[in-house]
């Protein structure tokens, strides 16, 4: 199972320099992915930008936004974002997509919350056409520069009964996304056997996300993740701060557990923006070794 770490583009009091300090320490410490999170409604960092950026002072490492919600974007300008990060980074992006769960993500960018399922599933297809240099609409030109990956990979989240089947028809794997190791192998298998009946070859890729804040961090940890899942209100944005890993033990458990499920990549997320997070961690699952 490879080992990624996210990138603190949604971590309150982040600087520019501490993202671009974070990318390279990523790199250095052998990590496989740096991955975001993202929101509208939220003033983080936006993914595709961030990526850019960390792109021109990195070499290796891959990225992979975990996930970017999609349905509030236009697909015309997602298609051209993405292809321009994959040129930059000489074809390391992975593009892992959701439906969104946040209403007014799509208020505040003028989109219906309602239809974002339907939406969701044509700019799916239309992403693909967009890279391989086709018009999106009647009388237009074609929107995306060539990215260096024809097309991008698509990793797909959600848990809706509709995932598995997109995964198969439109992905190379499902993206789980702080979910526990018994739900993930779960819906892994569901995915699978989505996969399978589709006619695809090999198996789809399982990734999964977990949240980790080592060090004397707790209190400004926990402020981060009630503040950015507040939305779900306060039972569940407690869950989900109880949840973070907070000792080398808890992230090593965790670790197994999720490679016991069948992972193929575990992104463990920040929820502090101090670049010295990666040396800890990196102590803790030795990813370059």
């Amino acid at each position: 199972m490879e080992i990624g770490i996210g990138i603190p583009n949604t971590v309150p009091g982040t600087t520019g320099d501490q993202l671009l300090a974070w990318a390279r320490a990523a790199e250095a410490r052998g990590f496989s992915c740096l991955a975001s999170i993202g929101a509208v409604e939220y003033p983080g960092y936006e993914e595709l930008t961030v990526f850019a950026a960390a792109a021109a002072v990195t070499e290796r490492i891959r990225f992979v936004s975990n996930v970017l919600i999609a349905p509030p974007r236009s697909t015309a300008e997602l298609a051209k974002q993405a292809a321009t990060v994959d040129q930059l980074s000489g074809g390391r992006l992975t593009l892992g997509l959701g439906v969104g769960w946040r209403a007014s993500d799509f208020s505040l960018t003028g989109r219906d919350f309602s239809s974002r399922g339907a939406v969701f599933e044509t700019q799916l297809a239309d992403l693909v056409r967009a890279w391989a240099g086709e018009p999106l609409a009647a009388g237009t030109r074609p929107v995306s520069p060539s990215p260096v990956q024809r097309p991008i990979p698509l990793l797909i989240g959600g848990m809706s009964e509709s995932t598995p089947t997109r995964v198969a028809r439109h992905g190379i794997g499902w993206t789980a996304g702080g979910l526990p190791p018994d739900v993930v192998a779960g819906q892994a298998e569901k995915v699978q056997a989505a996969w399978r009946e589709a006619g695809r070859d090999g198996r789809a890729r399982i990734v999964a996300l977990a949240y980790f804040g080592l060090g004397d961090t707790e209190e400004a940890s926990r402020s981060a993740i009630l503040d950015y899942y507040a939305p779900m209100g306060p039972e569940v944005a407690t869950m989900i701060a109880d949840g973070v890993l907070r000792s080398p033990e808890a992230v090593r458990g965790a670790v197994e557990a999720f490679r016991t499920a069948g992972v193929d990549e575990l992104v463990l997320d920040p929820t502090v923006g101090d670049p010295a997070q990666v040396q800890l961690l990196a102590e803790v699952v030795s990813p370059g070794r």
